[in-house]
């Protein structure tokens, strides 16, 4: 009786643990949001709107020969919640590019995580994960423009065009594979989609952007 009060009881902590499981939403995609965001132009401004589904709200973006990204300031304690989570989908990729080139680094959906590693306003590193249209999940490589951030692929259009996808990325254990790194917080987010290098056209989606601790 015993024995079978104690694996009860355990099951039961199982759930109690799995319920409580810690979560940090970084965007609402709200019209009221989008208005605090913090917007970096690299050139013209990426076309961002507000829409909803079933599943709550998204921001649609489309960008033609454009590049502006959508950030928000917002500090992330990675010893607690160091998955970061995103659904998004793209509608029209960007095939054909050499997206480790200068000339082919753009992406129809990326989020960055950004660490302040210095003092000055130049002493961050960032990871770009990126929905890649040209390479397979799980690889990665230095941006062509800076050795601070890197561009890893969370998803690709070879297997998933124009369908909401779902993926994880550890974030903690990233800044210590890619930079060599121990970081225990993160301070900044941001969405991009971008077409100033290739001129071609992106049209992408962004949902549910969140931090959990698994």
């Amino acid at each position: 009786m015993y024995k079978k009060f104690i694996i009860v009881f355990l099951i039961i902590m199982a759930h109690l643990t799995h319920a409580i499981a810690e979560k940090v939403i970084v965007f609402k995609f709200t019209e009221d949001e989008k208005e605090t965001l913090k917007v970096r132009k690299v050139k013209k401004e990426t076309t961002y709107t507000i829409g909803s589904n079933e599943n709550g709200n998204f921001l649609k973006a489309e960008s033609q020969g454009k590049a502006s990204g959508l950030g928000i300031e917002k500090k992330i304690d990675l010893l607690k919640t160091p998955f970061i989570n995103i659904t998004w989908k793209v509608e029209k990729g960007l095939p054909g590019i050499d997206e480790q080139s200068k000339q082919g680094h753009d992406f129809a959906a990326r989020v960055f995580v950004v660490k302040q590693t210095g003092i000055t306003a130049l002493s961050k590193k960032a990871i770009s994960y990126v929905f890649s249209s040209n390479n397979p999940v799980e690889k990665y490589w230095t941006s062509p423009y800076t050795e601070k951030s890197i561009d890893y692929v969370l998803a690709t259009t070879q297997n998933n065009t124009n369908k909401w996808v779902t993926v994880k990325a550890n974030v903690k254990e990233h800044f210590k594979m890619l930079h060599g790194i121990d970081v225990y917080n993160i301070e900044g987010v941001a969405i991009m989609t971008d077409t100033d290098n290739s001129k071609k056209t992106a049209i992408a989606y962004y949902q549910n952007i969140y931090f959990s601790s698994e």
